[in-house]
């Protein structure tokens, strides 16, 4: 066997995301040596507090260093002393363009022993994957204000797609698709009655796509306000929904509720291409009240790890996770949120890490 040595860059970022993050370290430690792979982890302190010290978000430097590592374990950015999309805009949004991060990856999993608000509704039923594109839309930042301040005030911010970065998250999501293994049935998810154009060019070239390369995969398509409305009335018909970055950035929120909660959701802005460096965080953000108190669920950030892991080829040590994930919540949790959990965070980093070494 190739000796399996990854850099892995760390990013512990800001309120309970370091807490979460080394937990996350913690357990892909305990898979590593299990599985015969080595990681040499490498931190940054980009965020809040580097910020407020500085003045500087993400250096131009550091986006170069980045494209050299073969993943990023992000813990969260968000900080009550800095306002709203500062950071974001400044850190993540401008990673995920530099690195070209064009899927994110949300699989909705509800675990045993977690509760979904969704009545009688239990594991069996909610096990799909969202897959969203990640860097056009009305993300694109195209738009502007004209009069500002008066009452004439306009402000415009315009969705945009091409048929080039459309094609390539549907390819990923057919083969995701495949790769899966499921019902291997692929929905697209859009607007076409009101957003003829952007959805319009999403279907056509959806189909066009599936009946060309991926004939044993199933088409379907819904609305995306039927789509909120299936995610709670029937979670077991989805497989793979594939989606633009606005409606994958709604419906990914809705997904995360009816798996348990923000404490359970893990998520990955991938660059599938060859060399592409790929960032998996939780998406719960940094929830600065419960900072420095280790009461905050670990398990979105282990799970992001897990999430990495698979990424970069590691199946059989992403699934030891998993599996170890689904006996905590399972045999031990009371609960998965803030100090309710019965354990602190870094005990429940403990138990997991050694049913993975187990």
């Amino acid at each position: 066997m190739a000796n399996r040595s990854y850099n892995i860059a760390v990013i512990p970022g800001d309120g309970t995301g370091p807490e979460v993050v080394a937990e996350g370290v913690k357990v892909l430690k305990a898979a590593a040596a299990k599985f015969g792979f080595s990681i040499n982890f490498i931190d940054y302190d980009f965020g809040g507090e580097r910020y407020k010290r500085t003045g500087e978000l993400l250096p131009d430097s550091a986006i170069e260093e980045l494209k050299k590592v073969d993943a990023i374990y992000l813990g969260a950015i968000g900080h009550p002393d800095v306002p709203p999309g500062i950071l974001e805009k400044g850190i993540l949004l401008k990673l995920r363009f530099a690195l070209d991060q064009y899927i994110n990856l949300r699989p909705v999993k509800l675990y045993p022993g977690v509760e979904t608000p969704i009545k009688d509704k239990g594991p069996e039923d909610i096990d799909f994957v969202v897959i969203r594109e990640n860097t056009q839309d009305l993300y694109a930042g195209m738009g502007g204000v004209a009069h500002f301040g008066t009452p004439q005030e306009v402000a415009t911010q315009t969705a945009v797609y091409t048929r080039f970065g459309v094609d390539r998250c549907l390819r990923y999501a057919f083969n995701y698709t495949r790769k899966r293994n499921k019902k291997k049935t692929l929905t697209l998810c859009g607007k076409t009655n009101v957003l003829t154009y952007i959805y319009g060019l999403w279907e056509r070239a959806f189909h066009e796509m599936g009946e060309k390369e991926f004939p044993d995969i199933k088409r379907e398509y819904a609305h995306v306000d039927a789509t909120t409305m299936w995610f709670v009335k029937n979670p077991e018909w989805f497989d793979v929904i594939v989606t633009g970055n606005m409606f994958g950035d709604i419906i990914t929120d809705l997904g995360a509720m009816i798996q348990g909660g923000m404490g359970i959701a893990a998520g990955g802005n991938i660059n599938p291409d060859p060399g592409g460096v790929s960032m998996f965080e939780p998406i719960g953000g940094s929830a600065p009240k419960y900072t420095g108190k280790n009461v905050i669920n670990p398990l979105a950030a282990i799970c992001a790890g897990q999430m990495m892991l698979e990424t970069l080829g590691e199946d059989e040590a992403a699934n030891a996770i998993e599996q170890a994930v689904m006996k905590v919540t399972g045999t031990k949790l009371k609960s998965l949120a803030a100090g309710k959990m019965g354990y602190s965070t870094t005990e429940v980093g403990d138990m997991v890490a050694r049913f993975v070494a187990e």
